[in-house]
């Protein structure tokens, strides 16, 4: 999966890329069936070298047995800023995924999809490129609002984009409706919820579907937590080696 020639290196270059490939998301389609492959994909970074490395894990989705795993890695391809993070983590990531033998039928982000104030978080991103059925599931809200989901496994409540009130705060959703970008899922009774979004050709109740599922014994899914700790070990090695 190589990265476009024509790759941005410049938060304008960016901005104009994001609102380009925001059009070809599409937000909708089937959730996994049976027997599926599912990746994990996660990053980590090695600042004092500008390294950032990736792993890709796959699962089985039926069962979440561990299928494959790979990681790869990269010099830090674009700066830190706020939004474009895509930018910074998805070569590696396209390296990491490139690297396994099969093709995942689906990808979780540990991230965002259409939860991005130009509806182009690093899960549609991807998505996009790749042409993969991906979404997003973040440990925060970003800049959105939900309310609090019930305390039970499987209640959720809608992640909304809601335009700054009159002598409010400029928001994401400054000029535009009140829009659901995402839900805020409880995937453990009395633990706090995750943020599911769409990423691009799946349906925002069949990434809910599939992320209570991942999430069978944890808060995370599974593939998050495994591409998690994939890469934090592959980062040590790498270190060590280096050291």
């Amino acid at each position: 999966m190589p990265i476009p020639a024509d790759w941005p290196t410049s938060e304008a270059e960016a901005l104009a890329e994001q609102e380009r490939l925001r059009a070809l998301v599409e937000p909708y389609g089937p959730g996994p069936a049976e027997g599926d492959l599912v990746a994990g994909v996660d990053v980590a970074y090695d600042d004092e070298r500008d390294l950032v490395v990736a792993a890709a894990v796959l699962l089985d989705h039926t069962t979440l047995r561990v299928v494959e795993e790979a990681t790869a890695v990269g010099r830090i391809a674009f700066p830190y800023i706020p939004g474009l993070l895509a930018f910074r983590e998805l070569p590696a990531v396209l390296d990491a995924l490139a690297a396994l033998t099969r093709t995942p039928d689906l990808v979780v982000c540990d991230g965002y999809g259409l939860a991005h104030p130009r509806r182009l978080g690093l899960a549609s991103h991807l998505g996009v490129l790749t042409g993969l059925r991906t979404y997003g599931v973040a440990k925060t809200p970003f800049t959105f609002t939900s309310t609090a989901p019930g305390s039970e496994r499987g209640s959720w409540a809608p992640l909304m984009d809601v335009p700054a009130g009159e002598g409010g705060e400029p928001g994401p959703g400054e000029g535009r409706a009140e829009e659901v970008v995402g839900r805020a899922v409880r995937t453990r009774t009395g633990v706090k919820p995750v943020f599911v979004s769409v990423g691009h050709r799946i349906g925002l109740d069949e990434a809910t579907a599939s992320t209570l599922h991942l999430a069978r014994d944890y808060r995370q899914p599974e593939t998050t937590r495994r591409a998690d700790s994939l890469c934090r070990r592959a980062l040590t090695d790498l270190q060590r080696a280096s050291a």
